[in-house]
C-alpha cells in the first residue's frame, strides 16, 4: 500500500470518529433539552386546594376530596397535585404527552408508568437513567405500589391514596 493511500485511510478513519462523536453529542443534547414550544404552559393535572399534602381524616375519607384511588404529589415543584386514578394507566416523565409532566433534570422523557393489575397498582420503570424509587429501594421490575408508601422520581415524591 502506498504512503498516499495509507494517509487517506487514516484521515477517513479520523473523520469517521469525529462524525460518531458529533452524532452522539447531538443525540444526548436532544434527550436532555426540550424545545420551548414542546414545554407545557400549564400542568395538566388538577392541583389540590391546599398546598400541603393531604392527610387522611378520622372518618377514613381522604383529605383530597377525590373518590377512589389517587396519586398525590407530596414533595417537589408540583407539591399538592392530585391525579385521580380511574382504572387507566398513567405515564410520568418530561414528555409533553405524559399524564404527570415532571420538568426535572433527573427525570427521563418517559420515566415510569403506573397501571392497575389484579386490584393493585403497579409501578414500572421505563428504562430511566436515574431510576424510580419506592421508599429507599430502586425498582428494576414492575412492582406493586402500596398505599402511603413514597414513590420518588427525580426531585418529586408521590404517594398512592386509596
Amino acid at each position: 500500500m502506498t504512503e498516499f493511500a495509507l494517509t487517506l485511510l487514516r484521515l477517513a478513519f479520523l473523520g469517521g470518529l469525529w462524525l460518531f462523536v458529533i452524532v452522539t453529542v447531538v443525540a444526548l443534547r436532544k434527550d436532555l433539552v426540550q424545545p420551548r414550544e414542546a414545554r407545557p404552559a400549564t400542568v395538566p393535572a388538577r392541583p389540590a386546594k391546599t398546598p400541603k399534602p393531604p392527610k387522611p381524616s378520622k372518618n377514613g375519607r381522604k383529605a383530597s376530596g377525590i373518590k377512589g384511588p389517587a396519586l398525590v404529589v407530596t414533595e417537589g415543584p408540583l407539591n399538592g397535585t392530585v391525579i385521580p386514578l380511574e382504572g387507566a394507566q398513567i405515564t410520568i416523565g418530561r414528555a409533553p404527552d405524559s399524564t404527570l409532566i415532571i420538568n426535572d433534570d433527573y427525570a427521563s422523557s418517559r420515566h415510569a408508568r403506573l397501571y392497575p393489575s389484579e386490584g393493585a397498582w403497579v409501578i414500572e420503570d421505563l428504562g430511566s437513567t436515574n431510576g424510580t424509587w419506592i421508599d429507599r429501594t430502586r425498582i428494576t421490575s414492575p412492582t406493586v405500589l402500596a398505599p402511603g408508601v413514597p414513590l420518588r422520581i427525580g426531585r418529586t415524591t408521590m404517594v398512592l391514596e386509596r
